[in-house]
C-alpha cells in the first residue's frame, strides 16, 4: 500500500513540474492522512483531543460496518495536528507577506509560534515554529500557505478538518460578505477529491465573546453554503457547546484564587467534553466527506496510463 501510495505521489509530482510548479523541499516527508490546522486553541487544550478522536475514527464514531468500510478510504489514518498562534482562515490563504506574519514570523518573545501533535511531531516538546523543520514548509513567497502545503508531494491528505474562529471575529460578525469572499478563496485553494470539513472552535468563558462569536459563525455558515463549497461545515458554538462552556471556570485556566484567567482557551477536560457533545456533528461530516475521497484503485485509474 505505501509503494502505491509513493508511486501515486511521485506521479503527481512529476506532472506539477511539467506545468512548471516547484515543489517544497520535502524529501523524506510522509503526509499524514488526516490534518487538523487551527488556532491557538489547539495548542493550549485540544489538540490531544483531535488526535484521539481522528486515529479510530471507527470506535470515535460507533461505525457500522458499512461506515467503517466507507472510512477505509481514509487509509492508516495517520493524524496531525497543527495550531498556529493568532491565525485564522485568511492567514492561511493571503498571499502577502504581512498578511501571513502570524503564521510565518518567528515568535519574539517565545522563539515558537505554533504547537504540533501526532504524526508530525514525535518530541516531547509540542512547540515548534512554523518554517523550521521538515513538516512546517508553509511560507514560501508569492504563494499562500495552502497553495505551498497542499502540492503534490508535501502535504496529501485524504481529509482536512480546518477549526478556525475567534481571530476573524470581528471581520466575519461585521460583515457576511467578507465571510463569503473568505470561503471563495478557500474553495479555490482546496484540491480536488481532498475532504474537508470546516469547524468552528469551541465557545470561550464569557457571554460577550460568545454572542459576538455565534454571529461570525452564522455569518461563516452561509457562507459556506451559498458558494457551494466541498467543505461540510460544523458549528462549534451550539446550544448544547455553549452551556456546557459558558461560565464553567474548570474548563479554563484559573489562578491560584480560582478566578479564570484566560477566557479564550479551553483546556483538555473541555476538549474532551467539546467532542463528546459535538460527536455526532462531526462523525456526520466525516462520512459526508468520504463520499468525495476516491478509492486506491479509483486514484490509480486517474493517474497512472
Amino acid at each position: 500500500m505505501k509503494t502505491l501510495k509513493r508511486s501515486l505521489v511521485a506521479a503527481l509530482a512529476g506532472i506539477a513540474l511539467a506545468q512548471g510548479i516547484a515543489p517544497a523541499a520535502a524529501d523524506n516527508f510522509d503526509s499524514p492522512e488526516i490534518l487538523v490546522l487551527g488556532d491557538s486553541q489547539l495548542p493550549f487544550g485540544s489538540g490531544p483531543a483531535f488526535v484521539e478522536f481522528f486515529s479510530d475514527l471507527a470506535a470515535s464514531c460507533n461505525a457500522t460496518a458499512t461506515q467503517a468500510l466507507e472510512l477505509k478510504k481514509l487509509g492508516e489514518s495517520r493524524v496531525a495536528a497543527i495550531g498556529v498562534r493568532s491565525t485564522s482562515l485568511p492567514t492561511w490563504l493571503t498571499r502577502s507577506r504581512k498578511g501571513k506574519s502570524a503564521l510565518c514570523d518567528v515568535d519574539p518573545k517565545w522563539n515558537v509560534n505554533a504547537g504540533a501533535f501526532g504524526v508530525i511531531n514525535t518530541s516531547e516538546n509540542k512547540y515548534v515554529q512554523i518554517g523550521r523543520g521538515e513538516a512546517y514548509q508553509f511560507c514560501e513567497p508569492n504563494q499562500s500557505a495552502f497553495e505551498t502545503m497542499f502540492r503534490a508531494d508535501y502535504y496529501t491528505p485524504k481529509l482536512t478538518l480546518m477549526t478556525f474562529l475567534g481571530n476573524s471575529t470581528t471581520r466575519w460578525a461585521n460583515s457576511v460578505d467578507a465571510a463569503i469572499e473568505d470561503v471563495d478563496r478557500l474553495n479555490a485553494q482546496l484540491p480536488d477529491g481532498m475532504g474537508c470539513i470546516f469547524m468552528t472552535t469551541q465557545p470561550a468563558y464569557k457571554s460577550k465573546i460568545v454572542e459576538r462569536r455565534k454571529r461570525a459563525q452564522d455569518h461563516l455558515e452561509f457562507a459556506f453554503e451559498v458558494t457551494g463549497s466541498q467543505c461540510s461545515f460544523v458549528p462549534g458554538a451550539t446550544e448544547a457547546t455553549i452551556a456546557s462552556h459558558q461560565g464553567n471556570a474548570s474548563f479554563f485556566r484559573r489562578r491560584a484564587n480560582g478566578t479564570v484567567k484566560d477566557p479564550f482557551h479551553p483546556n483538555l477536560k473541555a476538549a474532551m467534553a467539546f467532542f463528546d457533545l459535538e460527536r455526532d456533528a462531526i462523525c456526520s461530516a466525516v462520512l459526508e466527506q468520504t463520499t468525495r475521497i476516491p478509492a486506491m484503485e479509483e486514484m490509480t485509474a486517474q493517474i497512472l496510463p
